[in-house]
């Protein structure tokens, strides 16, 4: 158990059966009404978003979560399927629960949130920016580095991203997997 004091950022807490990651939060006070607690959460286990007041010094369940890294395999009917590196145990994710999964590619270390109490995959991370080879782009023309005009491109897993008119088709290309923007041109 835990009071409103202890909520952070990043926090996951139990909520009228549901998961929830808060967002945000702050506090309320004024001089005549006793302090209230405020904190914007979005569902770890539904897509719903919602904000949530508490009278300051209320009790909220807080949930532990561990982060292991699992390595990518394979996508089948049940979802994505990752291994555990060290015992070798795998475990399918549902396509809801992966960060990005267009830009995963086979053997890519990922960071599954787990929930500790009853073990089970609440979300996976992919690293922060990836390296993809493009397989398909309109060729760019020589000089045309001076405006940040973008065409279409599509990477090794199929996703397409917007990358400058100076990549070419067989680049190797980093990609932000937050935001799905090119970052930069890899050098072989």
């Amino acid at each position: 158990m835990a009071s409103t004091a202890d909520i952070s950022r990043g926090l996951i807490i139990k909520l009228d059966g549901s998961l929830y990651k808060v967002v945000e939060y702050g506090e309320n006070k004024t001089a005549r009404a006793a302090a209230k607690v405020w904190a914007k959460l979005t569902g770890v286990d539904n897509n719903r978003t919602i904000e949530k007041t508490w009278n300051s010094g209320e009790t909220i369940h807080p949930v532990r979560v561990e982060r292991r890294d699992y390595q990518y395999l394979y996508q089948d009917d049940a979802g994505y399927n990752f291994m555990d590196n060290e015992s070798f145990e795998q475990i399918a994710v549902a396509e809801a629960l992966v960060d990005a999964p267009k830009f995963l590619t086979e053997g890519m270390v990922c960071s599954v949130l787990v929930n500790t109490e009853t073990e089970l995959p609440m979300s996976v991370e992919l690293p922060d920016k990836v390296v993809s080879k493009i397989t398909y782009s309109e060729p760019g023309m020589k000089g045309d580095t001076a405006t940040r005009t973008l065409k279409p491109a599509t990477i090794e897993t199929g996703a397409q991203v917007m990358v400058p008119l100076f990549v070419n088709e067989g680049d190797t290309i980093r990609i932000n997997t937050k935001t799905g923007e090119y970052v930069e041109r890899v050098k072989d």
